[in-house]
This record gives C-alpha cells, structure tokens and sequence, in this order.
C-alpha cells in the first residue's frame, strides 16, 4: 500500500511538472548531448539522470546515454531504458594490489574488448543521428564523463573519453567534453583505507590530463579487420571543464540525498551550457552562461586550469505531500459522509434492510401456497361412513374415520413439501444485500458505518434486536396456533357450525368434509405461514449476524487506511522543507472539503460513491485494499486534485497557506514581500557548494548563481533584484514557463585539488599504501605530477 500510495504521490507531482496547460513548460536542448558513465556503480546515477531529463527537457527522447562497467549488473539498470552498454574484461589473475593498472593494461591486449567498444560508441553515434530532428543544431555534441573518484574503471578515463572524442568527431564538427567526477567523503564501508588511496590516485591523474601540456596518442580505433588507427590528442586539458561534487557541502555537513542532488546539478549545467534558446524578450537582461568566460575567471595566471562544483536548491509546490494529504482528508471527508448519524426509527431500519412487515409478508406468500392448495381436498376418497356414525366422534377421530391418513398426506405432499423445497432454494444472504443495494440508491446518506451499527446488538434500536423479539411473538404465535388446532380437533362434530339437513345422511357428510377441510386444514396452512415466518426470521438472523461481521470487517480495515494515510501524509509533509511545506494539512482540509461541497451542489449528495467513482459503499472492499486505493486515488486525482484551486503558481499556493489561520487566530497576514525574502533566504542557505575545501574562501574561488523559473511570474524579479548593488557574484536566470516554483544553481570554479579535504585526508592513505606495493596507475608514475 506504501508503494501504492508513494507512486501516486510521485506520478502526480511528475504530471503537474510537466503540465503545460498550467504554465509549467519543459526546455530544450540545443545541441545533442551524450551522457557516458564509467565504472560499476553508475548505474542508479544513470537512472536518476535520464529521469531527471525525462521531466525537464522536451527532446529528452534524443539524449543517448552509455555505460562502460566491468561487470554487468542489468537490476542496477532500469530496463526501460535505452542504454549503450559495454563490458570491460577484467584480467583474471588481477590481484587487489594491481587492480587498476591490470584494467588498464588489458583494455590494451584485448582485441577484441577494444573492437566491440568501438562498435557501441559507434552505435551511440548512429543513435544521435536517428533523433537530429529533436535538435535545433547538428554542429556540436555534447559529451558528459561520468564517474566516481574511488572506481578502478576510471583509469581508462583518458582512453575512453578520446576514443568517444574521435568517433563523435566523424558526424560532429566539435565535441565539447566536461567529467563530473562523484566523490563521497561521509563514513565509508570498511575498504575505508584503499577507497581513499583510489580517488588520491584519480585525482593525480586529473591534474595530469587537465594540464595545458596534456598529450595523448594510441592505437584505439578498430575496424572490424583489426586494423588500428591512432587517436591523438594536442597539447592542452582534455576536458572543457571538470566538476567536483561530493556528498559533503563546503560546511562539512552531509548532504541529504546527495546523489539525486549532483544528479540535478549535472542536468542543470547541462541545460545552462546547452539550452535551445527562443528569440524572447528576455535574452537581453538574463545574464546568461558564458563558458569562455568562466573558464577565463577561474584560471591562474600561470594557465592552470581550476576545478568547478556546484550547489543546488529549489522552492517548490511540495506536490508529492499535496497529493498525499489531499488525499487523506478526501478519504476523511467520505469516512465522514458515510458516518451521517441519522435518526431512523426501527420500522425504517427494518425497511431498508428488506424486513419489513410487508416485504416479510410478500416473501412468505411465494414461498406457501394459498388456500386454493387445500381446495381440492374435499374430493379425495372417503370410507362411505355416515353422519350418524360421524356426529359423536372428535374432529380428529372423524377426519380418520373418513379419510385415513389422506388428508394428512395431501397436505404434506401439496403444502408442506413445496415449502420445504422453496425454503431449500431460498437464500436470505442475497435477499438481504440486494435489499440493502436498493436501499443505497434511494438513501445515499446512509453510510456503511450507520449500517454497521444498526445491526450491533450491542446498539440502541439494532435492527437484529428487533428481529429476535419477532421470533419470540412469531414462537409465541405457533405455540397459540398449535394449541387452537388441538382444541380444535378435539371437538364433536354434532358441536361444530356446519350446515345439516334431517334425513340427509350424504349432505350432512359433504357439508362436514367442507367445514373439517376448510376450518382444520385452513388452520394447519396458516400454521405453515407462521412456521414459515418463523424460519424467515431465523434465517434472516443469521444473515444479519454474517452481514454484520463482514460490514465490521469492512469499517475496521477502513479506519486502518485511514491511520496508513494519516502517516503517510505525515511523513512527506515533515520530509517536505519547513517553509515550503508549512499550513499543508490545515490549508488542504478546507480546500479538500470546499472542492467537495461544490461537487455535491453540482452532481448531487452521491457523485462520490458513483460507479464510476468510488463505487457503492457496500462494494467499498470487493477487491480488497489494494483495489480500494486505486479507486481512492483514481477518484481523488480525477474528481478533487483536477479542481480550480489547485490550478495556482507557488507563489500564490505559499502566500494562501502562509495566511490560512490569519482569520481565525488574530495573527497579522504574512506579506508577500515577507515571504518571498523568506523564499529567497531558502535558496541562498540551501545552495551551498558541495565539497569540501581546506578554506573556502581561496584565492581563486569565482562564483555564478542562476534562477530556473518563470520571469513573467512575481518571484523571480524579486529574486534578482535583491542586493543587486552589493553581490560580489554574477547572477542570472533561464526562462522557464513554469509555476510549481523556482531553482537555483550555484556554481563556484578555481579551486584546485589540493584544496580538497578529501584529497589532502586521503594523500597519507595513498602514499602507505604505494609503500606497501600497490600499484594505482596504468602509466608510469613519473610521468604524473608530484603530490601537492
């Protein structure tokens, strides 16, 4: 159910993202872009960043994306996509001293690895020229590196990385190439020591082919004939520019989320480096990305070129938590509804259950034959005896002397047995909940929870109560019946009122036969309706006590989820950010029933329990749970979460639950230049750099910051006009038709490795373990530049 509920919130929060009837409109890339992940465990960061580009970018559909692992590992890997992968042999004798150099080494000696990698980057270019009409230019590709700094496979980054270069380089006049190196610094599993070694060893090769000097040549293009053709590369940095994003921000605090975090700065550079731009109005006073210029404003005068990384925050519509309380008052407001407490006297109670006297008289007269079943009982066979004969026995003795057991066994055959066998084929169960499906229609405001009471014996006016007490007149009245029939036979025939005629024996006879048939007989078959009664009644008894026992299953599991919404609610709304998220439940509850309110007065008291809705109240659990929070959720998106009121940007959502209690609690309506300081305070706290630098307040250190959001709205204009005077930084913005909220992306360039805490806590960890005979790079060791 979690997991129902979570994909709901989720499906809806990714449906008003990109819906554009509302305002939010997705952006475009420019130019192609490639995204190639290096190493094992790149496969969740590939998953979140195509997700993430599904959601913000329009042609996302033409971005290729390709992971070079030396393992597979297809559950890492979302099967929906559409991935370019390649498997790097792993020399089998590799020891763990050698590991990285033995990677390296191998990608050199197997022909064949090197021939099958040449055809998937080759593929992957195929795949870019399927979808050039997604793109408004085919002159350059983007190219995104990948990987993290501990991972053995990035050894073969220069390799990798010049080989896609050269091939790309076939279909594409200039392939801009930039490596997002993922660091983690927070506690590490217990391979701590080596980890720390590795990324060491990484980032001495980063400062190599980062150098103006950098060169590179090696036979790694293949034909399928096993020719070789050399791949080289002039002197300069290999790529354009290399971020550093790590799982620490820059106050040393553990980022939450940190991989979805550099995933979304990385999709986000990418946008600001490559976004299609529309001839608007806006270009003039955006402040737009200048890669030349930002590469200029963090390099040393020397020419060394400095790292990037990059912080990330957004204010937003917490729609996921919306969804997810909208939905827990929906379900509380219906719960509530079927909950009316009506004032039902036990007649009415007793009709809506199909029991009452009527409809129990109905039912006992299809099932008992009428009087016309006796009729006929005058004519069987008599034993020829006379009136005289006759007139001084008992009814009982009589009735023998004419007919034997005749009459007893007419009645039995022609009475007793046809309601045996209709009392056989009778099923109270069904009477029963039919009667109550008919009484829903005509009574929508009766709910499950009055029904449920209404047959608990432990309630006032219960309706079974009210049942046993007609089984007890009903026992009574058979009693009283059975005991007028024996008086009845017990009497003399010359006593009883029939007609009789002098000296006529046979029309005395005749006459006594009608009255003895008609009078004891018709006695017996009003005895058979009240045993027949009697039977009704019981079996409707049993009926209700079943019905009640499922009805009270049915409101208990239905408190459950109403206790599992509750916390589900709950805890998105406290994951949520304290001042985006505040007012959720207070505001959502009278938005929820408002909503409601306006859909009864238009489609009437029942339009919620329709069956194209949440169904009859009664069939609330037919499929279970599960299908009941698909109904519910269904019912809520399509019915409640559609309406008018949540058709609002984040500014003026904010600024209403911001407000939501000012008129009842006498507090001072928060202002809209309050809250948007305050919103503006949020980005700026939230959007710190994430890594950690020995001082971040070094020499070179260069700083951008850019909006996503909408210029035409009323936030974004605030934002940028704030300290406009004093910020030592640029700042700028990209247009985006959106109204769920606004992002910010931090970027900070100059530093340089040595800079990093993780590189200068893990230099002692590299050097031991160098002393100790590790190796750690594929080329010679000399050729690297010394440990700063």
């Amino acid at each position: 159910m979690r997991e129902q509920l979570l994909r709901y919130a989720a499906d809806y929060a990714v449906a008003e993202d990109q819906f554009i009837g509302s305002g939010d409109g997705r952006s475009s890339i420019h130019f192609p872009s490639v995204f190639l992940f290096i190493g094992d465990r790149m496969g969740p960061a590939m998953n979140t960043i195509a997700d993430i580009n599904r959601t913000k970018w329009d042609n996302s559909t033409g971005v290729t994306y390709i992971h070079i692992r030396s393992q597979e590992d297809h559950a890492a890997v979302d099967r929906s996509m559409d991935v370019i992968a390649h498997t790097v042999a792993v020399p089998e004798e590799s020891s763990h001293k050698t590991g990285r150099r033995d990677l390296h080494q191998a990608f050199y000696t197997h022909e064949s690895q090197l021939i099958e990698l040449n055809a998937a980057l080759r593929r992957a270019s195929g795949h870019l020229a399927d979808y050039g009409r997604l793109y408004s230019s085919f002159e350059r590709v983007h190219l995104s590196i990948l990987t993290t700094a501990d991972d053995p496979m990035n050894v073969l980054v220069p390799e990798i990385t010049l080989l896609a270069e050269y091939i790309f380089a076939q279909s594409f006049k200039s392939v801009q190439m930039d490596l997002y190196v993922l660091v983690s610094e927070s506690d590490q599993t217990a391979q701590f020591g080596y980890s720390s070694a590795a990324s060491v060893a990484f980032m001495r090769e980063l400062d190599y082919i980062q150098s103006p000097d950098y060169t590179f040549t090696a036979p790694l293009h293949m034909t399928e004939d096993k020719l070789t053709i050399p791949v080289s590369h002039a002197p300069s940095p290999l790529f354009d520019l290399v971020y550093v994003l790590s799982d620490k921000n820059e106050r040393g605090v553990t980022v939450p989320n940190s991989l979805r975090e550099s995933c979304d700065i990385i999709c986000h550079i990418q946008l600001l480096k490559n976004r299609y731009q529309a001839e608007d109005s806006y270009r003039s006073q955006d402040g737009g990305y200048n890669n030349t210029s930002f590469k200029n404003n963090i390099m040393t005068e020397s020419g060394r070129q400095g790292y990037v990384s990059a912080g990330f925050s957004r204010v937003k519509r917490p729609n996921e938590s919306i969804a997810l309380t909208v939905l827990h008052h929906f379900y509380v407001k219906l719960l509530a509804r079927m909950r009316t407490e009506q004032e039902w006297d036990i007649r009415d109670k007793l009709d809506y259950f199909g029991l009452d006297a009527a409809e129990r008289s109905r039912t006992r007269n299809d099932l008992v034959p009428g009087n016309e079943a006796i009729t006929d009982m005058s004519a069987l066979m008599t034993s020829g005896a006379s009136y005289g004969s006759l007139k001084r026995m008992t009814l009982r003795e009589a009735e023998e002397a004419l007919f034997g057991q005749g009459c007893e066994a007419f009645f039995r055959d022609n009475c007793e047995r046809i309601v045996h066998k209709r009392l056989g084929d009778f099923q109270a169960e069904l009477r029963l909940q039919t009667a109550v499906n008919e009484s829903a229609k005509e009574h929508p405001e009766i709910g499950l929870f009055e029904l449920t009471d209404w047959t608990d014996e432990n309630k006032t006016g219960n309706v079974l109560t009210a049942i046993r007490g007609l089984i007890r007149d009903t026992s009574n009245d058979l009693q009283i019946s059975a005991a007028e029939l024996d008086a009845l036979y017990s009497g003399r025939v010359e006593d009883q009122p029939f007609q009789r005629l002098p000296l006529m024996d046979k029309h005395n006879v005749r006459s006594f036969i009608r009255y003895l048939t008609e009078t004891v007989y018709g006695h017996k078959l009003n005895m058979l309706r009240i045993q027949t009664d009697l039977e009704l009644l019981r079996r409707y008894e049993l009926a209700l006590e079943k019905w009640h026992m499922q009805a009270k299953h049915i409101t208990v599991q239905l408190a459950n989820l109403e206790r599992d919404l509750h916390q589900a609610a709950t805890d998105s709304v406290r994951q949520a950010d304290s001042y985006t998220g505040q007012n959720l439940f207070e505001y959502y509850e009278r938005v929820t029933e408002d909503v409601m309110r306006e859909l009864e007065t238009k489609r009437g008291k029942a339009v919620f329990f329709d069956t194209r809705h949440m169904g009859p109240v009664s069939n609330l659990l037919d499929g279970g749970p599960s299908k009941l929070v698909d109904r519910l959720t269904q019912t809520c998106r399509t019915l409640i979460l559609s309406a008018q009121p949540f058709n609002q940007t984040f500014e003026e959502e904010l600024l209403r639950r911001a407000n939501v209690a000012a008129a009842y609690e006498n507090r001072l309506v928060v202002p809209k230049d309050e809250l948007f300081k305050k919103l503006y305070q949020t980005l700026e706290e939230n959007g710190g750099i994430n890594v950690r630098l020995l001082d971040y307040t070094h020499e070179h250190r260069y700083e951008e910051k850019y909006f996503f959001g909408d210029y035409e709205g009323e936030f974004l204009p605030y934002a940028l006009d704030v300290d406009i005077t004093s910020r030592i930084y640029k700042l700028g913005f990209v247009h985006e038709r959106r109204s769920s909220g606004v992002e910010k992306l931090h970027l900070m360039g100059g530093f340089h490795l040595e800079d990093l805490m993780v590189y200068r806590n893990g230099k002692t960890y590299y050097e031991t373990y160098i002393a100790n005979g590790f190796v750690f790079h594929g080329i010679n060791a000399d050729r690297l530049p010394e440990l700063r």
